[in-house]
């Protein structure tokens, strides 16, 4: 805990270095809040392997309350997460900050913005959580809006946000204070201990309601609309902090709440969480798969991925109320397994397409192209957390998608139905989405890194600073290891599942570098599986060097034979996603428009022809806009009876005091 302290203290104190020279700024401040994530990391890891419990109380910050913090291994796994993240982001925005992102408004947010993402899952009161997660909220506002100037989206993407966040916080708030009011105290200690004698309708709609907060938070449809706005739109090494760490936080809250405070509760509600995960994984691949954008490609990804953990969060709840604990945590190891490997991966895309996006000026797919030579080391990045995501062997991903899958078929020995076809659901769905995500990331790694450049900016990028490169570096390290040696991990990682849901303390997973499950069927040793991957290319690579013909003719990649390629005969990002846009044209409901402009001289010619593709949110389109629509409506008719005028005012008054003595009477 100590550790956890200082890490807050020097991160409170990065946003003072706001008060240096503008050349100075950034530095300086980046530096601390990078010194403050590792004196987090350490304490948290610290922690996690002894799986000790500490606590620590302030009544100089927060009045009446103060701030009261507990570290147990659960917190421990999201704070090493999120500093982890932090440390990289902070880095990174040594070599990326500039224009509005080196004012002091900017400085001090980001500085307060990571100490605010330490600080939620240490937090061990109502108003301490409160207080944490509304500086989150109002600092990352703060830095949506940092370039609101250049980028007329960010604005529109900043009210989403904002309402969203305060919606959800809305929710949370009177979850916890239902909670609290029922347990005769705020503290997290005292509900944990008095839930048992609140009766299941109350706790049914405390936990509903933070779920429906915690949930929009972690982007799961349908409350997700602000994530694919917010996250495109601001600043790179804050959208790899909101994807790599912050949505990881709702997962955190609904496992922290349900799990641990409430013990578990009944099953209905882990169906639900299962449902939300299996809609969530299904969706955000398939709209990744649509998208030319790039970030908003990997914001869409982001869902899908903490659509995986809710499966995973949702079956293990399933599966501990209905008997099954053994299974149960197999389930929770493989959501928190995969919520860290997220962090690494997602982080290193999203710092990579705001490297591209600064060398290039643009992060449309159909406007890239042609990176892979002047910007090598960041194709090199990408392609490795591209093939992270997309769970190829021996990277993270897959380490966590195999977890996920075996907790989801060892869950098939359950007596109870719906928890059979809910485990079931989740497992096409854990297939489906990988399916998706593959032709995602094959279309970003493809079209943006590879074949030719399309434009101008493409063709004159090159590569960014030392520090953006080397941030990138160490978020993908992890993208590797935790694929060679996820066994290493999977120890910590039990003791934080077992910290949140009350599970048996052994690890499901032997100890060892590979992935032996413990009393289940079901083994693979990833570091054997890459070198046999290796060893395989070596061999093909080896044997095409022997036998090839020394005059075979050499032609350019897919050029299909032809002597002369250009960059408009490659494949766009819009072309590679319209087969599935087909498919899924009753959930996509894409927007197609052609225009043919006929020569002056005759019609019959056709001097040009314009085609246009662009696909929605569909929830968006169909839940919220319908919302906001009669909300304005109603706002223009009320507008009507402000009219300036006193006695419309007094007559308003005398109306309501004679309802009021009416219902007194």
């Amino acid at each position: 805990m100590t550790l956890l302290l200082l890490g807050l203290a020097l991160g409170a104190l990065a946003a003072a270095a706001a008060a240096l020279p503008v050349h100075l700024r950034v530095p300086v401040s980046c530096l601390l809040v990078a010194g403050a994530c590792v004196l987090a990391f350490l304490g948290a890891v610290a922690e996690l392997r002894s799986g000790h419990v500490s606590t620590a109380h302030t009544a100089a910050l927060l009045p009446m309350n103060g701030i009261e913090l507990r570290l147990d291994p659960l917190a421990a796994l999201f704070i090493a997460t999120t500093a982890f993240v932090g440390f990289a982001a902070a880095i990174y925005s040594i070599g990326y900050a500039h224009g509005p992102l080196r004012s002091r408004t900017a400085v001090v947010s980001f500085a307060l913005f990571v100490t605010s993402l330490l600080c939620v899952p240490a937090a061990s009161s109502v108003a301490t959580l409160l207080f944490a997660w509304e500086m989150m909220a109002v600092t990352s506002l703060l830095l949506l809006l940092a370039e609101h100037r250049r980028r007329a989206q960010a604005l529109d993407a900043a009210r989403w946000y904002g309402a969203m966040t305060q919606a959800g916080a809305a929710a949370i708030l009177l979850g916890l204070l239902l909670l609290a009011a029922h347990s005769g105290g705020q503290d997290f200690t005292a509900i944990r201990a008095h839930a048992p004698s609140i009766s299941i309708p109350i706790r049914s709609i405390a936990f509903v309601l933070v779920l429906l907060g915690f949930a929009s938070k972690a982007g799961a449809v349908p409350l997700h609309v602000w994530l694919p706005r917010a996250h495109p739109e601001a600043p790179s090494p804050v959208s790899a902090l909101m994807s790599g760490a912050m949505v990881s936080l709702g997962i955190y809250g609904i496992i922290r709440v349900g799990g641990d405070l409430l013990d578990g509760g009944v099953l209905w509600w882990w169906l639900v969480v299962l449902a939300l995960g299996v809609v969530s994984a299904l969706y955000g691949a398939l709209h990744a798969t649509a998208s030319s954008d790039l970030k908003r490609l990997l914001a869409y990804s982001t869902i899908d991925s903490m659509g995986l953990v809710l499966i995973g969060v949702g079956a293990a709840g399933a599966l501990r109320t209905t008997g099954h604990p053994h299974a149960a945590t197999l389930s929770m190891v493989a959501a928190l397994f995969f919520v860290v490997a997220h962090a690494s991966f997602k982080g290193c895309l999203f710092l990579a397409a705001g490297a591209a996006e600064r060398a290039t000026g643009t992060r449309d797919l159909d406007r890239l192209g042609g990176l892979a030579r002047p910007m090598a080391a960041t194709t090199v990045l990408f392609c490795v957390a591209a093939l992270a995501v997309i769970a190829l062997p021996p990277f993270s991903g897959f380490a966590g998608e195999w977890l996920l899958l075996q907790g989801l078929l060892h869950g098939f020995s359950d007596t109870s139905t719906a928890t059979v076809i809910a485990l079931l659901v989740g497992v096409v769905a854990l297939a489906l989405a990988a399916g998706l995500t593959a032709v995602a990331f094959v279309k970003a790694l493809g079209i943006g890194f590879l074949g030719r450049p399309r434009t101008q900016g493409a063709a004159e990028a090159r590569e960014v600073a030392p520090t953006m490169r080397l941030a990138m570096g160490i978020l993908a390290l992890p993208c590797l290891l935790l694929g060679l040696v996820p066994g290493l991990v999977i120890p910590m990682v039990a003791r934080a599942a077992n910290a949140g849901f009350a599970l048996p303390s052994a690890s499901p997973v032997v100890p060892g570098a590979g992935l032996d499950l413990s009393g289940f069927n079901g083994a693979i040793e990833p570091a054997l599986l890459a070198i046999a991957i290796v060893a395989g290319l070596g061999a093909i690579w080896m044997t095409l060097r022997v036998v090839a013909n020394r005059a075979t003719r050499r032609a350019e990649a897919w050029g299909s034979g032809r002597e002369v390629q250009t960059a408009r005969m490659q494949y766009t990002a819009t072309a590679f996603g319209e087969p599935l846009q087909r498919v899924f044209t009753d959930v996509l409901r894409p927007d197609n428009d052609l225009e043919v402009t006929h020569a002056a001289e005759s019609r019959f010619y056709t001097q040009a022809v314009t085609y246009s593709n662009r696909v929605d949110d569909a929830v968006e389109r169909s839940l919220y806009r319908p919302v906001i629509s009669a909300l304005a409506w109603w706002g223009t008719v009320a507008r009507r009876a402000q009219n300036g005028s006193v006695h419309r005012y007094l007559a308003f008054s005398f109306v309501a005091l004679v309802i009021v003595l009416v219902v007194l009477a």
